[in-house]
């Protein structure tokens, strides 16, 4: 293991404690595991939280800021935060209009959220409401999408349940928006390398050089199918295939894509991927609204990328243009 760091056990706070001081003006502490604004809960707004394992910055707490989220709650690398942390991130978030807890499809995340959703609810009285990602279809098949994983697609359903809440949205109404985006996400993603856990010092997969996986989930979960590395264009088409099959895309629709580096792949690759994916769009007809590339969820130092596919109505490509901002991610 070759890692910048000092102490294992000390890697993710010592990564929060630099968060928070390269960006006071986005992200505050109120506890060790807890990532809030810095002004506290926004009175009479719905606080929206997240949650999870470190090691995939920006996911997760990197996104908390105006028009995005109001709190996080961050575990050991890869590993789910508990609910007592959660627990104090809604607080946190709470500005007397409720919480909505928007997270990914982990086991030890569902649990631990829903258990803290659950004890402050009867404990304190606390309003809560609870959407879960499962964008990923690598893990599923269609009929079985509620067991899907959530990957990248969750930085649509923050930015757009983070618009809506910053425009007075009740909680019911946010919440539905939230499940609207995560509904509207279809994402699958390669791996070319592993990565290294700080606390374990080994990789958390083993891969040939010469080889790729389709559809390997973020923390190593296995893919589709491991062989060769093909082409650039070869996995494009793979990809816009399988996405096609799961939700197509037809002429006339119009759609946001976010093509994501899972942390090692360099941004020239991942446009290389664009491009050949744009040109699908523009085949069938479909017009493409504000594109993302770029490290928006990562997995480490995992070599690799993620394909996320958003189907946009008038609703949601008016939340995906607000106005919002994180030390990760603007938009004016």
């Amino acid at each position: 293991m070759k890692k910048i760091l000092n102490e294992p056990a000390a890697y993710v706070d010592e990564m929060l404690e630099g968060l928070v001081a390269a960006h006071p003006e986005f992200y505050a502490r109120p506890h060790p595991r807890v990532i809030a604004r810095p002004g506290g809960a926004v009175k009479d707004k719905v606080g929206i939280v997240t949650g999870g394992g470190s090691g995939h910055l920006p996911v997760f707490t990197g996104y908390v800021g105006p028009g995005l989220l109001d709190a996080c709650a961050i575990g050991d690398v890869f590993s789910s935060a508990s609910a007592e942390q959660i627990a104090d991130a809604m607080k946190a978030a709470d500005g007397g209009a409720g919480v909505l807890r928007l997270y990914g499809n982990y086991g030890g995340d569902v649990m631990n959220f829903d258990m803290a959703g659950e004890t402050l609810e009867v404990e304190e009285d606390f309003e809560s409401t609870s959407v879960v990602l499962t964008d990923d279809v690598a893990s599923g098949p269609p009929e079985e999408a509620a067991k899907r994983r959530g990957v990248a697609g969750m930085v649509y359903a923050f930015k757009m349940a983070g618009a809506a809440a910053d425009r007075g949205g009740d909680l019911a109404a946010v919440t539905a928006t939230a499940q609207k985006a995560a509904d509207a996400c279809r994402s699958l993603g390669i791996a070319l390398t592993p990565c290294t856990i700080p606390q374990s010092g080994k990789p958390t997969f083993e891969i040939d050089d010469a080889d790729m996986e389709m559809g390997m989930g973020i923390h190593g979960e296995p893919g589709i199918w491991r062989a060769k590395l093909k082409k650039a264009d070869e996995i494009a088409d793979e990809i816009w295939e399988r996405l096609q099959a799961d939700r197509p895309i037809n002429k006339g629709d119009r759609v946001s894509v976010l093509v994501n580096s899972l942390g090692a792949t360099p941004p020239e690759e991942l446009y290389i991927l664009y491009r050949r994916f744009a040109k699908h769009l523009a085949d069938c007809g479909a017009s493409v609204v504000m594109p993302l590339v770029g490290r928006y969820a990562a997995s480490m130092e995992m070599a690799g990328a993620t394909l996320t596919v958003c189907q946009l109505d008038a609703e949601l490509e008016e939340l995906l243009k607000a106005p919002a901002s994180c030390a990760f991610w603007q938009v004016s």
